[in-house]
């Protein structure tokens, strides 16, 4: 499969900028849940309606990845990735204006819905067409380095949250971080929308010229394969973002200590992303992915106990530093072995659909799953159980994909 043409790397860093807005503005509303949760709903239940409304988001994914992952294969990558930021501008404003449940009662968890679902569906089409264009771009011998750039750009949203958070909690009184403080750090991310909408609109077309899709078969096998993988990826990503409010909700620790971690995961994590695509360049995708599997097996439950039994931040740190730096090597190189081995004429669609569809049925639970296991078996080590039997499962996928890169003759 011989793209086309190859770009710099340093020319490719608008789908990286326009990528990590986009997921900031999306993971904030995880990091702030507590928050949320107080200013949109009811004392009583507001963590957990808040949890599903972030759950919400999801549900919009695959119809984003069907409708603006079309566009990308047939109209072009760029307008794709053009109108899927677009679209996330205006959930970003939405949520940080909308008032709140004491302000005008019912109406706003509702509007609060209406946006997440706005929310949702452009980054559902985002995924797909900057993970093409991204494969597209890049040699055959460095694709798993530019393919990096899709969770280093989302992991550095992550480390970018993380600060904010950490810096508004510490800086704010709670009655602040509930009122305003949480609004702050969604308004934040409207500074650099101009910037990102330019920059993206300044890219070159990877898919000058498309071939009708009735020509090309779906690999339902590969595709069945890809959507454990996705699962396995989507679940380990978001279980892991969920220690925010694993640490204040289940460990009782202080908000600070909660976005300490959310940095500490957001940093190893952009280092860990680049590595990971060089290895998988070096050593191949299945050898990198699947030892990453195994040892996530080994070392998830072990960490998440010795956050439960001995507390303390230097223990939370350690634990999540292990972590984050594991969800490197194994989501990008799964990410690689879907996008190069997809045909060129489906690929956008393909991956924006696939990736959807997995994470909205498990990245999208996944933090609800985990808070309503915790509160039902009492058990703080939950999440590792759950986190465990879903890489399992992706793992196997793994083990039976075809390995996708390119044969070194030296």
């Amino acid at each position: 499969m011989e793209e086309s043409f190859h770009l710099p790397l340093r020319k490719v860093a608008a789908v990286g900028i326009g990528n990590a807005l986009e997921f900031y503005d999306f993971l904030t509303y995880s990091f702030f849940a507590v928050q949320i949760g107080h200013s949109f709903f009811p004392e009583r239940h507001g963590l957990l309606y808040s949890l599903a409304v972030f759950g919400v988001g999801f549900l919009t994914r695959p119809l984003g990845g069907l409708v603006l992952g079309m566009m990308g294969d047939r109209v072009g990558r760029r307008p794709a990735m053009v109108l899927s930021f677009s679209l996330i501008g205006v959930a970003l404003l939405g949520i940080a204006l909308t008032p709140s449940y004491a302000q005008i009662g019912t109406a706003a968890p509702v509007l609060l819905v209406i946006f997440r679902l706005l929310q949702g569906f452009a980054l559902g089409g985002e995924v797909g067409a900057s993970t093409a264009f991204l494969v597209e771009a890049a040699p055959p011998g460095r694709r798993g380095l530019y393919v990096s750039i899709q969770y280093m750009t989302q992991d550095f949203a992550v480390l970018v949250a993380g600060i904010v958070g950490f810096v508004l909690s510490e800086t704010l009184t709670p009655d602040q971080l509930d009122s305003w403080g949480w609004r702050a750090a969604f308004l934040l991310g409207t500074a650099v929308i101009p910037m990102g909408f330019y920059l993206r609109r300044s890219l070159p077309e990877t898919l000058p010229e498309v071939e009708p899709v009735r020509r090309t078969r779906i690999p339902v096998r590969f595709v069945l394969l890809a959507l454990l993988m996705t699962m396995a990826t989507s679940t380990y990503i978001f279980g892991i973002d969920y220690i925010t409010t694993y640490v204040q909700d289940s460990l009782k620790m202080s908000s600070g200590a909660a976005f300490a971690a959310t940095v500490l995961v957001g940093l190893c994590a952009t280092i860990g992303d680049p590595v990971s695509g060089m290895l998988c360049d070096r050593f191949g995708r299945k050898p990198v992915m699947l030892t990453a599997a195994a040892v996530i097996l080994l070392v998830v439950t072990p960490s998440f106990l010795a956050m439960t039994r001995f507390g303390g931040i230097a223990v939370v740190l350690t634990a999540t530093a292990l972590l984050a730096s594991l969800q490197s090597l194994l989501v990008v190189p799964a990410l690689t072995t879907i996008a190069e081995t997809l045909p060129k004429t489906i690929r956008a669609g393909t991956i924006g659909v696939v990736y959807a569809v997995s994470t909205s049925i498990f990245g999208g639970s996944a933090q609800v799953v985990v808070k309503t296991l915790i509160d039902w078996t009492g058990n703080q080590l939950a999440p590792a159980w759950y986190i465990c039997g879903i890489v399992a499962l992706g793992g196997l996928a793994m083990l039976a994909v075809r390995e996708s890169a390119p044969v070194r003759t030296v």
